[in-house]
């Protein structure tokens, strides 16, 4: 698997994501129905658009910290990631782990363990001491996925930017 950081100035300004790409990335998040009638992100997950994702990504790739990793398996886009460098919280010393999205079609192949490796390695090399991030309350799978992967809970509370009810993990990388 190789990754690659979707560079910040891609969505700039109201830069356009090469057609390519953004088709690839469309269809990741289009895979996923479960995970989107549960986020509530989009309008319909059914029906999820090129521009919708490309706002979502230029959405987060506003926070100042942010970064969105790519993983290419054979060529193919297999899942994305997206990580904070610090919380919006100033409180909150970790990096976060906004998302992690593997396509449907390669579920279960092990990418989502390998990008999850691959952000904790990055993070661990900056000498950061853990990793967060939050699963809604209402993805039992995501909630088993990350607890496997050494991730405990620390809190329940509702997210910045919807108010949904969320689990908070957290890794130590020491």
């Amino acid at each position: 698997m190789i990754v690659e950081a979707l560079a910040p100035k891609a969505l700039e300004d109201g830069a356009a994501l090469p057609g390519a790409l953004l088709t690839e990335l469309t269809a990741l998040y289009a895979s996923n129905v479960a995970f989107q009638q549960l986020s509530g992100d989009f309008p319909d997950p059914s029906d999820i658009r090129p521009e919708q994702v490309a706002a979502a990504l230029a959405d987060d790739l506003a926070e100042p910290t942010a970064e969105v990793l790519l993983a290419r398996s054979e060529g193919r886009l297999v899942a994305v990631a997206v990580t904070l460098g610090r919380h919006p919280d100033p409180a909150d010393p970790d990096p976060w782990l906004g998302l992690l999205m593997v396509h449907a079609d390669e579920q279960r192949a092990g990418h989502g363990r390998r990008l999850a490796a691959y952000v904790e390695d990055r993070f661990r090399a900056d000498g950061r001491a853990g990793l967060r991030l939050a699963v809604l309350e209402n993805n039992p799978k995501a909630l088993a996925f990350w607890t496997s992967l050494g991730y405990e809970e620390t809190a329940r509370r509702p997210d910045l930017a919807q108010g949904r009810a969320c689990v908070v993990l957290r890794k130590a990388l020491t």
